[in-house]
């Protein structure tokens, strides 16, 4: 197959994962025209797309040989080397021409080696991780971090369209993925500092709704703050993303610090307050679940603050 100009005409997708964040994304990219090949390990959470009309696959490998363009985003580094390098992956399947992109939040090495692979087969590979949550992919207003061929990406306009708001091509392949680990370590101490000041407005005896409409629009407004405050203080711990991926991420970005010899304390403390998180058996739920870790250490239990 060959990927030259991509429309709802002429050009096929494939869509592997659909979790919180992917089963948003791949259904913008349907409601856009696109026919849609779709795999999930947990088939229940495909089954909305497939009754909206994708259709359902039996393998990686299977998506690649139906679509010319492949769209994946999965956990952790590990099933992203499942999807496209194992024997059911992506490349078994792919052909010269196709364009595999993978949005999972990885490894700059794992896509460099994945890149390598597909250029000696003439396939194309693009990292291009996000940024929004759950709330930016249901929007269809996600930061999209690409690295890439310049022109493969510039020809993929039509459907980064369908699913972001800020589309920035950051170069060479992996250079998506460690343009998304400087945007994790600036989430990562600033979640600290959500949940730091929430929990000071609490014990001040502060109307925390109040408190937020102040402080949300000023010096010290965040997406954090303006978008998952608010489930703090509803109790709402449920995942757009979940602890257990943040750790993964920090601990890439750990890692690719370690490598240029940087040293990242904040990035570092914020790793050991979510591994904490998770500790207390809290990895499954969202990120901002380090305001119930943070509140345990004053000894509030948040839950049952004011009898909620």
């Amino acid at each position: 197959m060959s990927v030259e100009q991509i429309s709802p005409e002429n050009t096929s997708i494939g869509w592997i994962g659909t979790g919180v964040m992917g089963a948003s994304m791949c259904r913008h990219v349907m409601d856009a025209g696109f026919q849609v090949a779709v795999f999930s390990r947990t088939p229940s959470k495909a089954r909305p797309l497939i009754d909206a009309g994708a259709q359902w696959v039996s393998s990686p490998r299977e998506v690649a040989q139906k679509s010319d363009v492949i769209f994946s985003i999965v956990g952790f580094p590990s099933d992203v080397r499942e999807v496209h390098l194992g024997a059911e992956g992506t490349l078994a399947g792919a052909s010269r021409g196709q364009i595999i992109v993978d949005m999972t939040t990885s490894e700059p090495e794992l896509a460099e080696e994945m890149y390598a692979r597909g250029t000696e087969r003439g396939i194309s590979m693009v990292d291009a991780p996000v940024s929004g949550g759950d709330v930016g992919a249901q929007k269809g207003t996600l930061s999209i971090m690409i690295g890439g061929d310049a022109d493969v990406v510039a020809r993929l306009q039509p459907l980064w369209e369908t699913i972001g708001e800020t589309i920035v091509y950051q170069g060479d392949c992996g250079a998506g993925q460690h343009t998304k680990m400087v945007n994790q370590t600036l989430i990562a101490t600033n979640m600290i500092g959500v949940c730091e000041a929430l929990l000071y407005a609490y014990r001040a005896g502060l109307n925390l709704e109040t408190v937020m409409e102040s402080v949300s629009s000023g010096a010290a407004g965040s997406w954090s703050l303006s978008n998952l405050g608010p489930r703090i203080i509803d109790n709402n711990f449920d995942p757009g993303f979940f602890v257990e991926h943040f750790i993964k991420d920090m601990g890439i970005a750990i890692r690719e610090a370690n490598r240029m010899n940087l040293s990242l304390p904040g990035l570092a403390l914020a790793h050991q307050l979510y591994i904490a998180v998770q500790a207390q058996g809290d990895g499954l739920l969202g990120t901002h679940a380090l305001h119930k870790a943070i509140a345990s250490l004053s000894g509030v239990a948040w839950a049952e603050r004011e009898g909620r």
